[in-house]
This record gives structure tokens, C-alpha cells and sequence, in this order.
């Protein structure tokens, strides 16, 4: 069995007011032309295929336009879940006539999930595709009150799979989830990706993956695998933040023989656009050879830059982001919010932020079930005003 592991398309994807569009189509075209040049038996897409959950309309049609040529031309199926950007309804829907032409979307978990089964010549792979639930969802779906966090709600939801998993075929493992090696805290890989809970609750063990042959993961944007190299995350095909400008993009040919051992093979997209970072003064910078990139601009310069961008834009015409710090202050900058921001009160940690607010205020430690309540009510005003921006 050859199958095409890819995740995180964020079709629609805007990144500092641009449209990625037109970059999007460009990298996964070099997708389809693999499909075309080397039959894999399916395509696996991890989640997130858009970047919100209502898309805008050029986004539906490179999703339509992608779909049409790998599942009705070259005849090969497509096998997605709903990850946490996409709206689970709208990928749901006519859901089962389009799985008679082979293209498989699940954007709400059920209860006792079916499996996707292809055959090869060793026999059947059954394809598990769980979509992104977050642990309310799972509770009153299972009606468990213990599910409280995303490793609850994956243990439960695997649980249920590994009961009937049947012995004699090999199985593989589409999620869309925060997985790390023990269940702990690590730290993100990409500004771009949005949380999937507050105060720690997101993280789900490698652990529970082991029922499986293979482990076809989405949400974090660099491709590596967790814990062990059949547990992968293919990464999105394009950078989406500067955060991202280390990442080598791509997607994973994997074959599975007929003991379910499995040889994966990382490909790489070809941007049309890179997107990297400059730093130089204005008169460096001006010396430069011409690029389309998207580039992010820090000036060097230790006066004021007149007209800065309009300057940068000469050179690179699709800058996106320029700031000016002189080489003098970068230490002091530096140092200076070091010291003056605590660890507790970073925005990323709003619950290290409310136990520090409320021991100011009240002269007392907020407890740990305090803080798991706050974090609970904070995750569920945050969705709810999501829910509320695409209704």
C-alpha cells in the first residue's frame, strides 16, 4: 500500500493582509503531479483544508478544482478529515455520495466511526479517520463527565476504535491533535497554528497511537514524527509565519508492505515564494538583487528611515513586515522586557496571567482546581465567540 500523507492546507490563508492563493495552488499542483506520475493507492489530508471555517470563495474552488483532478481524473481516493479550522457541517455535507467516487470527508466524529477500507495485494489497510473534537464535544457525544481534556478525549475515541480493530488487516490512524511524546507541554512550532485549549489542556500522549500501524497526524506545521516514526505530522505545505522560515515544506510518501511495517519518504514543495527574513540598513539593503519573496525587514539603521516601506518595496516588491532596530538597542530591547515581563504574564499563558491577577488581589495562591475551571470557562467563551463570527 503507497499513500500520500499531507495536512494543514489552510486554503484561504491570510498572512499579513495577502492571499496565499495563487502560492497554494502552485506548491500542491506539485502534489497532484506526483499522484499523477506515481499512483498512490490514496490521498491522506489530516485536516485543517481551510483556513476558517466559512472560506472565501477562492478557496472553495482550488479545494474543488484539487478534489476533481486526483479523485475523478487519475482516479485516486481522498481520504480528510475536519481539523480545528475547518467547519465539520460543511465538510459533512453529500459526504456519502461523493465516497462512491472515492473521496472520503468526515467533519464530525461519530460515535462508532466506520472505518475507510482499501485493499492491495497483502490485503485490507482500514483507515481510521477521527476529525478534531474538542473534549465537550467527546463527553456528550460518549456521555463520560471523566473526558475533560483533549488526551481523555483521544484515549476514549481510541479506546472505542481498538475494540474493533480487526486482527487481520493493518491499520492507519488520520487525527488532527497536539501530540507529544508524554502528554506534556512543548512548545508550539508555528505562530500560525491556534491553540486548541487554554491552560495546558491540549496535549495529547504518542502513547495511544500504538494500536497502529501508521499515525497520520495534522495541525502542527513542521513536519517530524513523536516519539516514534510511524506517529508523523506532515506538516502544511507552505510557511504561513516567519516563525516558519526554518521549516523545509513538503509532504510524505509512505509504503506499507504486508506486515504493516512502513517506509516513509519526505518530499518537498517548491515555493513560488519563499518567505524569510532580512536584516540590513536601508543602504545594504538597496544593493540587493530583486526578489518576489515575502520578506520580513528589519532596518539596522541608527536614524529614522523615511518612507521605509515604500523603499524596501523597490527591491522587494512583496515585503510584508518592516521594522527598524538599530543594532544598539537590540541587546538593551533585549534584556529591558526580559526583565520586565514575568514568565506567568505572557499572553500565551492567560491562565499564568488570572493566578497572578487573582494573587494580587486576594494575597492567596489560586488552586489548581480554580485554575482548571477558569481554563475550562476561558476555552469555552473562546469557541463560542468563534461559533459566533461564522454563524
Amino acid at each position: 500500500m503507497k499513500f500520500i500523507h499531507t495536512a494543514d492546507w489552510h486554503l484561504g490563508k491570510l498572512v499579513q493582509g495577502i492571499y496565499m492563493t495563487e502560492d497554494q495552488r502552485y506548491a500542491l499542483r506539485q502534489l497532484v503531479e506526483t499522484v499523477r506520475a506515481e499512483r498512490p493507492d490514496a490521498v491522506v489530508i489530516a485536516g485543517d483544508l481551510y483556513d476558517r471555517a466559512v472560506p472565501p470563495t477562492e478557496a472553495v474552488d482550488l479545494l474543488d478544482e484539487l478534489f476533481r483532478t486526483i479523485v475523478l481524473e487519475l482516479k485516486t481516493p481522498v481520504l480528510a478529515i475536519a481539523g480545528n479550522h475547518d467547519s465539520p457541517d460543511r465538510l459533512n455535507f453529500g459526504t456519502r455520495i461523493m465516497e462512491e467516487k472515492g473521496l472520503h470527508l468526515v467533519g464530525r466524529l461519530q460515535p462508532d466511526p466506520k472505518p475507510v477500507v482499501l485493499r492491495d495485494a497483502y490485503g485490507e489497510v482500514h483507515f481510521h479517520l477521527v476529525p478534531f473534537a474538542d473534549p465537550g464535544m467527546v463527553r456528550q457525544m460518549l456521555g463520560d463527565d471523566s473526558i475533560r481534556t483533549f488526551d481523555d478525549a483521544m484515549r476514549a475515541v481510541i479506546g472505542g476504535i481498538e475494540a474493533k480493530l480487526d486482527p487481520g488487516a493493518r491499520h492507519v490512524l488520520v487525527a488532527h491533535a497536539f501530540v507529544t511524546p508524554g502528554g506534556q507541554p512543548q512548545p508550539n512550532t508555528s505562530d500560525s497554528e491556534r491553540p486548541l485549549s487554554i491552560g495546558g489542556a491540549e496535549y495529547v500522549r504518542a502513547e495511544l497511537f500504538k494500536p497502529f500501524h501508521y499515525t497520520a497526524l495534522g495541525h502542527l506545521h513542521e513536519a517530524h514524527y513523536v516519539a516514534s516514526e510511524t506517529i508523523r505530522y506532515a506538516g502544511s505545505p507552505l510557511k504561513y509565519s516567519i516563525s516558519e522560515e526554518r521549516h523545509n515544506k513538503g509532504f510524505y510518501m509512505v509504503e506499507m508492505d504486508g506486515t504493516g511495517s512502513v517506509k516513509v519518504d519526505k518530499r518537498s514543495f517548491r515555493p513560488l515564494r519563499d518567505m524569510r527574513r532580512v536584516t540590513a540598513t536601508i543602504e545594504e539593503l538597496q544593493t540587493h538583487a530583486p526578489s518576489d519573496d515575502y520578506i520580513f525587514v528589519t532596518l539596522l539603521n541608527e536614524n529614522p528611515v523615511l518612507f521605509p516601506m515604500e523603499k524596501v518595496r523597490a527591491v522587494y516588491p512583496n515585503a510584508l513586515h518592516v521594522e527598524r532596530r538599530p543594532i544598539a538597542s537590540v541587546q538593551a530591547d533585549a534584556d529591558k522586557r526580559e526583565a520586565a515581563v514575568p514568565p506567568s504574564r505572557t499572553k500565551s499563558d492567560p491562565v499564568g496571567l488570572f493566578a497572578a491577577f487573582y494573587e494580587e488581589v486576594t494575597g492567596l495562591p489560586l488552586s489548581e482546581d480554580k485554575k482548571r475551571l477558569f481554563a475550562e470557562t476561558l476555552t469555552a467563551a473562546v469557541q463560542e465567540a468563534e461559533e459566533g463570527e461564522t454563524a
